[in-house]
């Protein structure tokens, strides 16, 4: 990609949009930052907002964005990230209807963008599209085992329309496309109110409550820093794959593991809480990286520990706690 190039990030003021956002900023790029505020916030990225190459832009995707970018004097878009949805339970549950909606009208209308510009787009699918898998670990050629009429279904079904969709289009319209698989990202710049695995235990370690952990814990999830996730989802809009890879670490943990860990991390010694696991919560998860480094040349780098001592320090400092005695 060259600097010449315009980049839309949609979503671009949530947690991983945020992060993409000064990462293509700070890469020489210039970038249109598209959000509603709805899951993201303005102070994501106020520390770009007097930066030359970038440009936020209020507007929720549910409606066209030819003419708003029209009115930035923007001329060429040439690449679209859609990460615009809400991504944890608590956040795409409150409204479901409108998740279902962001997933389908949403990245109708940047499938749109990408043809009327002949751009490159990008969807953030998930690992939720395997729903509570029926393999472990999972391949991008597994078909899945989602509850299409679950509590989960508008964001699990949601996204696996979007990837349909994208890839109609793609066959179609000849429309430039590519889906990643996202598992589990984590690093700084989560809110504590987030409701993910990670964010939530350290939040409830820092503040020296009890850990809530769901059902009997020996559920498992792969967690995958930040950074990483920002390399392959860059350097798959930069492939000419279509896709659907997989980027997530594959390292898997138990709920209890990543309890006793971050209250090691924190040096704390709070009870753990269990409660009623949620409906169609996946039991295992897990990616098969194998498709990412055979196409992209990519793994993880980050090891569990590195990244997590990153998340807590973030924590500590927008909670505006002090760090617990003995912690290292």
């Amino acid at each position: 990609m060259s600097s010449t190039e315009t980049v839309v990030v949609a979503g671009g003021a949530g947690f991983i949009g945020a992060h993409l956002c000064t990462r293509l900023v700070g890469e020489g790029h210039t970038v249109i930052c598209v959000d509603d505020f709805s899951s993201g916030s303005e102070a994501a990225v106020g520390h770009l907002l007097n930066h030359d190459n970038f440009t936020l832009i209020e507007h929720d995707v549910l409606e066209p964005l030819d003419e708003v970018l029209a009115g930035t004097g923007v001329l060429q878009v040439t690449q679209i990230y859609n990460l615009a949805c809400p991504a944890s339970p608590p956040h795409y549950q409150k409204d479901p209807v409108r998740t279902t909606r962001i997933c389908v009208e949403g990245t109708l209308n940047l499938l749109n963008l990408a043809r009327t510009a002949n751009a490159r787009l990008l969807l953030t699918s998930t690992s939720e599209v395997y729903g509570d898998p029926l393999s472990n670990p999972q391949k991008e050629t597994d078909r899945g085992n989602v509850n299409p009429v679950g509590i989960r279904a508008c964001y699990d079904e949601g996204k696996r329309v979007a990837e349909s969709l994208c890839f109609d289009y793609h066959r179609q319209y000849g429309t430039d496309i590519t889906v990643a698989r996202l598992f589990n990202t984590y690093g700084p710049g989560m809110l504590a109110d987030d409701g993910r695995l990670i964010p939530n235990l350290v939040a409830q370690a820092l503040r020296g409550e009890a850990l809530t952990v769901y059902g009997d814990g020996n559920q498992t999830r792969a967690f995958c820093y930040i950074d990483d996730t920002l390399d392959g989802l860059i350097r798959l809009m930069n492939s000419g794959h279509a896709g659907p890879v997989n980027l997530g670490n594959p390292v898997e943990h138990t709920v209890l593991e990543m309890a006793d860990l971050i209250r090691e991390m924190t040096g704390t010694n709070v009870p753990i809480t269990h409660l009623p696991l949620p409906e169609d919560d996946p039991r295992q998860r897990l990616p098969d990286i194998t498709r990412a480094g055979e196409l992209l040349n990519w793994s993880p780098e980050v090891a569990l520990e590195q990244g997590l001592r990153a998340t807590v320090d973030h924590f500590i400092e927008a909670l505006k706690l002090p760090m617990v005695a003995g912690d290292a």
